[in-house]
């Protein structure tokens, strides 16, 4: 039976706007962190763009192609793209260069926040570095170049450590898994997750299921964190559970997740965390989904 609901979001949405050559599609600099960060590790192979190997200029221009944002093969020629930024003000996504061979632009990377770039390095692939590292890149900086506009596309928490708590992304990985669903179709019908996301084929299947249908702007919201009380709705819709024997009532829930949240504790799958609380406006860590599927599934 085809779960229908649609679970609250509080997000506010921003653009993607490329440079005036260009058109690409809505999407923010977690997406293309995401992006990036999938060819971590990928060998250095001077005139290659895959990964299998792929140069830096290769690796630039691949990742933004899939933002639908069309950057020139070389570093001297993505060089004469966009606009220049200082490095006092740089951006995630802005493009930065250096001089490793001597003689002008030799190397490119993304900027991707605090400091740090991604690119494909010849002795390491591609990797993270500090662009102001003191024994190599710091004095090799040349500039840095604005080809696109990003802006996060989610409203959150800029703390969240999501090594600690479940992205939105993560829900949706960890549900398929329990529910053993066919994860083979990538194609989401979310404008902010592409076929390409590394979770896109559980994502998907969660939209197929009808546990997750995404907010009124059609998206998904897979980098937000997510509070316990909209983890309730999911799970009951999931693992379609219903009111159980234990009576135990908290004095924090909103009355959109009353019913879920009695139903987990009815069911023993939640104790709420301590004081007569649940703990609704909290983000979900990692370890206490685990807890919840675990517990919810073993009710099947």
């Amino acid at each position: 039976m085809k779960k229908r609901w649609l679970l609250p979001i509080f997000a506010a949405f921003m653009l993607f706007t490329a440079t005036p050559d260009d058109q690409a599609e809505a999407a923010s600099t977690d997406e293309l962190k995401d992006i990036a960060l999938q060819w971590k590790g990928t060998p250095y192979v001077y005139g290659g763009s895959s990964k299998n190997g792929t140069d830096c200029s290769g690796f630039t221009s691949k990742v933004f192609a899939e933002l639908g944002v069309k950057l020139n093969r070389t570093s001297g020629g993505q060089y004469q793209q966009g606009t220049s930024v200082s490095k006092s003000n740089l951006q995630v996504g802005d493009l930065v260069f250096f001089n490793t061979s001597g003689s002008g632009v030799s190397h490119v990377g993304i900027y991707i926040g605090n400091g740090n770039m991604i690119s494909a390095a010849t002795s390491d692939g591609v990797t993270v570095d500090s662009i102001n590292d003191p024994y190599y890149w710091g004095s090799r900086y040349i500039g840095a170049k604005r080809v696109a506009k990003l802006s996060d596309a989610e409203v959150k928490d800029a703390a969240i450590d999501f090594s600690v708590y479940a992205s939105r992304a993560e829900v949706g990985n960890q549900l398929a898994k329990a529910l053993k669903l066919d994860t083979s179709s990538t194609e989401t019908g979310f404008s902010d997750v592409k076929s390409t996301h590394k979770y896109a084929g559980a994502i998907a299947a969660m939209k197929e299921e009808g546990i997750f249908t995404g907010d009124s702007n059609g998206k998904y919201n897979p980098s937000s964190p997510i509070t316990r009380a909209q983890v309730a709705l999911v799970l009951v819709k999931a693992f379609d559970l219903k009111q159980g024997n234990q009576k135990k009532s908290f004095s924090d829930v909103p009355d959109y997740a009353a019913e879920a949240v009695s139903i987990l504790a009815s069911n023993g799958i939640t104790s709420g965390i301590g004081n007569g609380k649940f703990g609704s406006n909290d983000h979900v860590t990692l370890k206490q989904l685990e807890v919840f599927i675990n517990r919810a599934a073993a009710l099947k």
